[in-house]
């Protein structure tokens, strides 16, 4: 097999990332060299290669999918919203520059030979790529310089997979609409469609499946039925934090609350995920100081806006929420830029501009931001934290992204890490009482760190909660093989892997609309939106 494909949504958040991951983890099954692939991502939900690349944290987890490494190449051009109205422009994984939506849109001239740069050099070493767009193809006001939908599907020659989310109602219109909002020439690259997220009786809905195929001359490659009880696959940005988390039932007597305050630019916020595979860990995203009070464990996460969240914090009384727990002693944990917000003063010359910004000042760090971006992938050992009971520390792995430099003036680390050009022991993170903080993303999911948290945790609540025993990584992989058995199981295969091989389908009819008759969208300026 050997080829590549496209595949867009009717909207953000119509299921086209589980469906890449689905299709990458069912070929790589069967033995096929398959990489997945995001011409742009605007996510600040992101992950750190092993060259010290930065890409969206979606397609590290394709890529894992796919059993395939992460790699730039993968995530060519990745936007950073910061604060401001501003975006930071990630390029082959390092920061380039900061542009507005309208100076992006002057940038993606110069980007696209970036993006088809890497998407060929993916495929001159694999057999096939699974390519992801980004929102809707049929953004009209953006498709004059479009890198990441119909633009690239033009330029690659790619064939254009269409999901469309049932569950949210309407799924015909935003088939044919997104269809027919195309220029005859991009219309000609959409081969077929994909129903999401579908419940109730296949009979029912098998009308409207045909009547779509003899409107637009597309056929309906698949079903996928509604899975609720699936979790999300790293979610890309904030629309995932709506959906409900799946609590599991204690292991214990008692359940243990999670609550993470929902900032403006909150990122990485898969790093909780982790939480939510223990027996009784109920975690939610809150914007309530009430339920950060109250919770057992209250995290201050990662945001891509320092200080502006920090604003935020104060603003919508969440503050009082963490200063009040380190009053009482309840356990709190800050992560990235929720650690510099605990310390004692930020000077942040980069993403605000501001000189200097007073911290919550629960923790004595203070924080200095730096042009250069560190990225990297840490590792070390978590202090005072031995695997059930014992005194050996448990090992913890990370990746950590930021422009902070952190300073630590007390407390005791929270990790340690060895340094090999040194040889010597260097300290991360800082801890004092009940009030941790580090810098580095992902140490929630390693298995014996996390419990030994939680463990820490239940027990200054006085609560009877024990841990399960199934890995983190065992539970990622068991949710792709779901994925992938749903695109095995509800998807036409061989007219997928027609797709993949044969390119767009040839004669496909074009859906007349005044937008497809007065001329092609790409060709005329349009505004940035």
């Amino acid at each position: 097999m050997s080829g590549a494909i496209l595949v867009c949504g009717t909207h953000s958040d119509a299921g086209k990332s589980a469906v890449v991951t689905g299709i990458c983890r069912m070929l790589a099954r069967e033995g096929v060299g398959v990489a997945p692939f995001k011409g742009q991502n605007m996510a600040l939900n992101s992950f750190v290669t092993r060259e010290g690349a930065e890409i969206g944290r979606s397609q590290a987890a394709q890529a894992a999918a796919a059993r395939a490494e992460p790699e730039a190449a993968m995530n060519p051009v990745l936007l950073k919203p910061s604060g401001g109205g501003g975006s930071q422009v990630v390029v082959r994984g390092r920061p380039r520059t900061m542009a507005t939506a309208r100076s992006y849109q002057d940038m993606k001239r110069e980007l696209m030979p970036v993006v088809l740069d890497s998407l060929e050099d993916l495929r001159s070493r694999f057999d096939v790529v699974v390519c992801e767009g980004a929102g809707s193809p049929a953004e009209i006001n953006l498709r004059s310089a479009d890198i990441t939908n119909m633009g690239l599907a033009r330029e690659a020659r790619l064939p254009v997979l269409l999901v469309g989310d049932i569950d949210r109602g309407g799924v015909f219109a935003s088939l044919y609409g997104t269809l027919a909002l195309l220029s005859g020439r991009d219309q000609s690259l959409l081969s077929g469609f994909l129903v999401n997220r579908f419940r109730g009786d296949p009979s029912v809905l098998a009308p409207g499946l045909d009547k779509i195929t003899a409107l637009t001359g597309r056929p309906v490659l698949g079903t996928l039925p509604h899975a609720p009880a699936l979790p999300q696959v790293d979610g890309e940005d904030s629309l995932a934090l709506d959906s409900p988390s799946v609590v599991k039932p204690p292991a214990g007597r008692d359940y243990l609350s999670v609550a993470v305050a929902r900032l403006g630019r909150i990122s990485n916020f898969t790093d909780y995920d982790a939480l939510a595979h223990e027996p009784g860990v109920s975690v939610r995203f809150t914007g309530s100081g009430e339920e950060l009070l109250w919770a057992d464990l209250a995290i201050l996460p990662g945001t891509k806006a320092t200080v502006e969240d920090l604003a935020l914090l104060r603003r919508s009384g969440m503050a009082r929420a963490f200063t009040e727990r380190a009053a009482r002693g309840m356990p709190t944990l800050g992560v990235c830029g929720g650690y510099q917000m605990l310390g004692r003063r930020i000077r942040d010359g980069v993403e605000s501009g501001e000189p200097e910004t007073e911290g919550l000042g629960l923790l004595p760090v203070e924080t200095v931001f730096e042009e250069e971006k560190l990225l990297s992938r840490p590792g070390g050992w978590a202090v005072g934290f031995g695997r059930d009971g014992k005194d050996a520390p448990d090992p913890v792995s990370a990746y950590e992204i930021r422009h902070g430099r952190v300073r630590v003036g007390g407390g005791e680390p929270l990790f340690v890490t060895d340094d090999g050009e040194k040889g010597k022991e260097v300290e991360e993170g800082c801890r004092l009482g009940n009030t941790l903080g580090t810098s580095w993303h992902g140490v929630l999911e390693c298995d014996g760190f996390r419990r030994a948290l939680l463990r820490r945790v239940a027990a200054e609540r006085g609560l009877d909660w024990k841990p399960g025993e199934e890995p983190f990584a065992a539970a990622r992989e068991r949710r792709f093989d779901v994925l992938a058995d749903l695109v095995s199981e509800h998807v036409d295969r061989e007219a997928l892997v027609r797709l993949i091989e044969g390119g767009p389908t040839p004669g496909l009819p074009v859906i007349s609309s005044r937008l497809s008759e007065s001329g092609d969208p790409s060709e005329v300026e349009a505004g940035a939106g």
